[in-house]
């Protein structure tokens, strides 16, 4: 009987709860980061059959559904939503971190941290590393391999401000103290030649002959070749 009864407590306690309407929705930004989206467009991307969740049931709300809603906008990198006891739609956004800008002559665009492209938004505008030319969507991995290895270097994420991308896939580099131009080339040995670049600058920064040279070229093999002004 102890055994039945509360069976019969458990089913009722849990009937009445489906039954319970959505009182309100509750949209948190992971890290208190409300940047490139806003509540609105959360608010868009939790609609159900056209319509919102509040004062709908709880038995009826898709809460996968609107996970995968919300996780197929291209800004957001997690999404949780769930149901609370006292009948509050609950949604956690954690937003993708953008480490480059691409503006190219067709579109403009971010690179996260994950490689993925992500929009622009109207809300926010990054300041991340600038990356222009010739530059298409193929050659996402690529720069996010560039752009990483330069945003883990703390010399490198402080001296490099923009980076070219050349018909002839090379890339260059703009930097923020000083007129040099760095060319990089391709990609092949490609931290030998931050190694390099990192040596010649630490000679010619106490020397003070940083600026006598216009470029300074790390195409070659162990040797950073420049060109004076």
């Amino acid at each position: 009987m102890l055994l039945g009864l509360v069976v019969f407590l458990f089913g009722f306690s849990n009937k009445k709860n489906s039954a319970k309407k959505v009182s309100n929705i509750q949209i948190e930004f992971e890290e208190g980061n409300n940047l490139f989206m806003d509540y609105q467009m959360v608010n868009k991307l939790l609609i159900q059959n056209n319509e919102s969740p509040k004062n709908k049931a709880k038995s009826i709300i898709n809460l996968h559904k609107l996970e995968a809603n919300l996780l197929s906008h291209p800004m957001v990198e997690h999404a949780a939503v769930y149901l609370t006891v006292d009948g509050s739609l609950k949604t956690k956004i954690k937003q993708r971190t953008p480490i480059a800008r691409i503006l190219s002559n067709s579109e403009s665009y971010y690179i996260d941290r994950q490689a993925k492209i992500m929009p622009l938004s109207k809300n926010h505008a990054a300041r991340v590393l600038l990356v222009s030319g010739n530059v298409s969507k193929n050659d996402c991995s690529e720069i996010h391999l560039l752009v990483t290895t330069i945003l883990n270097d703390n010399f490198l994420k402080k001296q490099l401000v923009e980076i070219e991308k050349t018909p002839q896939n090379e890339y260059v580099f703009k930097t923020r103290v000083g007129e040099n131009k760095i060319i990089l080339g391709k990609m092949d040995d490609l931290h030998q030649k931050f190694k390099n670049l990192k040596s010649f600058y630490s000679k010619a920064m106490v020397d003070k002959t940083i600026d006598n040279y216009s470029t300074l070229n790390l195409k070659y093999s162990n040797q950073v070749v420049c060109t004076k002004k």
